[in-house]
């Protein structure tokens, strides 16, 4: 294994305070990039979406709860599936009540979101141990339009506000693709403000959170510097080994 350099607690602390002054400007970076984000404009939904819950069927305003606030977890489970996509799984092992809690203490409701029907979501579920609130979308065009579900037949496909690569076009459709997306609730008016795709799920992940801050990191392959992990393991966020 490709280990740091052994050095002196001085030489260690030296180097230290030189990478504080870069975590700084990042942290003073990513607070501007989070006030960007929260100037966002934000648009009306105005398609009446509905969802099956455990209390029956329900709208995007019911999903808030009763908060101002609405982050809804694009999970991916097909319909034809049997359990959610073990990276999806992944992240909402993270989800612990507590997290729940607090969000609720900010006004804010976090909830999943997928095409599969409920007694598979809830099945799954059950046998998962989860305990926050998670809904079925299927027929309803949500998933669509937050270009979480990719059908050619139905819209051009695109991910991460990027059109799809070619090569997607050739795969069996419709597929789906994790995401996030946040919602702001005016009364009975409801706003889109933000959606994240890709590795924008890393801030909701806490696993990598934590990871970064260590020696060995992620241990995934693509990681600098190389060779520090006895086994690199791919990007695939699944934690399965």
């Amino acid at each position: 294994m490709n280990l740091p350099e052994i050095v002196s607690r001085e030489e260690w602390r030296e180097a230290r305070v030189a990478l504080l002054e870069k975590e700084k400007a990042m942290t003073r970076a990513r607070d501007e990039l989070s006030a960007e984000r929260r100037r966002l404009p934000m648009v009306e939904i105005t398609k009446d979406y509905r969802f099956e819950g455990p209390q029956g069927e329900v709208g995007l305003l019911d999903l808030f709860e009763g908060r101002l606030q609405l982050i809804v977890g694009h999970f991916m489970f097909h319909p034809e599936w049997e359990d959610g996509c073990p990276s999806c799984s992944a992240g909402a092992d993270e989800v612990a009540d507590g997290l729940r809690e607090h969000l609720a203490v900010r006004d804010t409701t976090l909830a999943y979101v997928s095409r599969a029907p409920l007694e598979k979501i809830e099945r799954y579920k059950a046998k998962k141990g989860w305990t926050f609130p998670w809904y079925s979308s299927q027929g309803s065009d949500f998933n669509y339009d937050f270009d979480v579900t990719l059908d050619s037949s139905v819209k051009p496909m695109e991910f991460n506000y990027r059109a799809a690569p070619a090569v997607w076009e050739e795969s069996e459709q419709p597929f789906d693709m994790p995401g996030t997306s946040c919602f702001l609730r005016d009364g009975d008016r409801v706003f889109h403000t933000y959606s994240s795709y890709a590795r924008g799920a890393e801030w909701t992940g806490g696993s990598y959170a934590f990871l970064d801050l260590t020696a060995l990191g992620r241990q995934e392959d693509w990681e600098d510097p190389k060779g520090r992990a006895g086994h690199a393991r791919g990007n695939t966020p699944d934690f399965a080994s």
